[in-house]
């Protein structure tokens, strides 16, 4: 449960950095480089101090990476200018969790207890309040199907992403090769990044070959990227999935996912005193619901 926790502090400092990143250099190019970055840091422990590329579980965490790290987030990416941030984040946060839940029950019979699955609902009530955009917000209206379904897209490759991971860890188990701690989430998290940086580094080269706008719509500004890159690389793909490997190696998607679904709502503080953005009643009492929910699953796993 702490390392859930822990994941979506970073995560949130990751977002609250990513945010930034965006107004210096263009998404993709943003992408492929914090990814270097964090391969790069977590691959030199790894093969210092870890097990490397090796362990019966690689190849499954490098799947786990490809779909969740890369086609996810490419997804992601393509749904934010089509349906908005906030109907983007609603959709992803609150379809991965219950889609991750019955894959992993499916797939590895995982079954939530009654008060897990209470309390991840409420997470998840309170995360859709929260981030819903009102009447009067200034939201994309073109492309909503394909953004939708782009949305879809995004919110099955986390899900499908974690319950990979969480199979991994039952297979390294079953030939008795621990996979545990923050240790084992770096590990691990190398293994996945690996995947996720084949993707991007693929999708940035389609982009250059096809002269694709994507690429190019907003000039680079590496001086003032570079601190921002750091920092979005260490909380995010390095630490950050570090973290949430080691939720997902002691804890099922049911109980992880949702903890994590509460990372908008832990930006928002943060972007209102830095950067001005309104906090409504609606968000505040969606906050106080899924906070509530948190506490709850706590207690109850």
């Amino acid at each position: 449960m702490f390392a859930a926790i822990l994941t979506t502090l970073l995560f949130s400092l990751s977002g609250l950095s990513g945010r930034r990143l965006a107004n210096h250099l263009p998404a993709s190019q943003a992408n492929l480089v914090r990814l270097v970055l964090a391969t790069a840091l977590v691959g030199a422990f790894s093969h210092l101090y870890g097990f490397g590329v090796s362990g019966p579980a690689f190849s499954l965490l490098f799947v786990s990476g490809c779909i969740g790290f890369g086609i996810g987030d490419v997804a992601l990416f393509q749904a934010y200018p089509r349906i908005g941030t906030r109907r983007t984040m609603v959709l992803v946060q609150c379809l991965a969790a219950p889609i991750a839940a019955l894959t992993e029950w499916v797939w590895l019979g995982t079954v939530p207890s009654a008060a897990q699955g209470l309390f991840g609902t409420v997470i998840l009530m309170g995360v859709g309040v929260a981030l819903m955009p009102g009447r009067d917000a200034a939201e994309p209206t073109h492309g909503l199907l394909a953004g939708g379904l782009f949305g879809l897209l995004a919110a099955l490759c986390q899900a499908w992403g974690a319950v990979i991971s969480r199979k991994a860890y039952a297979v390294a188990a079953a030939h008795d090769f621990v996979i545990r701690g923050v240790s084992g989430g770096l590990n691990a998290a190398y293994q996945r990044l690996l995947g996720g940086l084949l993707v991007a580094g693929v999708f940035v080269l389609y982009l250059k070959l096809a002269r694709r706008p994507g690429l190019a719509a907003r000039p680079a500004n590496w001086r003032r990227a570079w601190p921002l890159v750091i920092a979005n690389g260490l909380c995010g793909p390095a630490f950050g999935v570090a973290c949430y490997q080691w939720a997902l190696s002691a804890a099922p998607t049911s109980i992880v996912l949702p903890i994590v679904a509460t990372t908008p709502l832990i930006v928002m503080p943060f972007a209102h005193f830095l950067e001005g953005d309104k906090i409504t009643l609606r968000t505040l009492l969606g906050g106080a619901l899924a906070v509530g929910g948190v506490v709850g699953l706590t207690l109850a796993g």
